[in-house]
């Protein structure tokens, strides 16, 4: 089973994603889900965007790398679109990673280095999310999909960014449920 690091999106740690961390946890894996904002849960995005600016997104990558420490070598490291910061930072550049799980988010590659040959990566996005097609993430995560070895891309029809948050609105079960087994696939394949 895997040990995962799982990051939280802009709206903070969400009912939601403490239930995607538990489905993790039902299937035999370890999972952590640190607080990057202590305890703030916002309503909206554009409140939650506003609240990480606010913050700066410096101090969240650090708060990531801070999660991490302590935890053993060989973590999957997971983020949903905010997230996605300190999981493919810590991907990249931690030693030791294991697998990456890039959900709503993907960053240009070249932003924390190379992408490493042996961390197997899925991305998953939908193709009219207009955070994930209209920001380049989608760019992104063609790029990393076409470079790193091991690499998986999902596209998923629909206009929902945090599409597999079950607690927010925007949440679309199908593509949530088809996100989670590729999820659970993929790390059964980590072993």
């Amino acid at each position: 089973m895997s040990e995962v690091l799982l990051f939280h999106h802009a709206q903070g740690l969400t009912k939601g994603v403490q239930g995607f961390a538990d489905e993790l946890r039902r299937a035999g894996h370890t999972t952590h889900v640190p607080d990057l904002y202590e305890g703030r849960v916002f309503g909206t995005l554009e409140e939650g965007i506003a609240h990480a600016q606010e913050v700066g997104f410096g101090t969240i990558l650090e708060r990531g790398a801070a999660a991490a420490e302590g935890l053993p070598v060989g973590l999957v490291l997971a983020g949903f679109s905010l997230g996605v910061l300190p999981a493919q930072r810590l991907a990249q550049t931690r030693a030791g990673a294991r697998g990456a799980l890039l959900f709503h988010s993907c960053v240009p590659e070249g932003e924390f280095g190379m992408w490493p040959p042996a961390v197997p990566v899925q991305i998953h996005g939908m193709d009219a999310d207009p955070v994930f097609v209209g920001e380049g993430d989608i760019e992104a995560a063609r790029a990393l999909a076409a470079s790193a070895p091991d690499a998986e891309f999902f596209l998923y029809a629909g206009g929902g960014h945090l599409f597999a948050d079950s607690s927010l609105p925007e949440y679309d079960e199908d593509a949530a449920r088809l996100l989670t087994r590729r999820t659970l696939e993929f790390l059964a394949r980590l072993g």
